[in-house]
């Protein structure tokens, strides 16, 4: 499926992409991520292990929209609970 990202058009299919990021360890997500196998990637890793381009040149939307398209499942981070640590360093347990 031909994909325009950063304005460049790439030719790619569901399993080139599988297999490009076969081996690649998963960045911890804090943004929108694509599950891929077993693994959950952030979007802008994949789109720049497969464009071969700096992140900064593409969107995370770009990327979402390509490989959706494509058959992935795209979704959004969950929410980080605070822990009791982190509330007593922000000063929020009031001690």
């Amino acid at each position: 499926m031909r994909c325009v990202i950063a304005r460049f058009p790439f030719d790619l299919t569901k399993s080139e992409v599988e297999q490009s990021m076969s081996g690649i360890t998963p960045e911890p997500v804090t943004g929108v991520s694509v599950t891929i196998g077993h693994h959950v990637y952030p979007v802008m890793q994949v789109g720049e292990v497969i464009t071969r381009q700096n992140r900064r040149d593409f969107t995370t939307g770009e990327m979402r929209r390509a490989l959706t398209r494509l058959g992935f499942s795209c979704h959004e981070a969950p929410p980080v609970a605070p822990t009791e640590d982190r509330r007593a360093d922000e000063g929020l347990l009031g001690w």
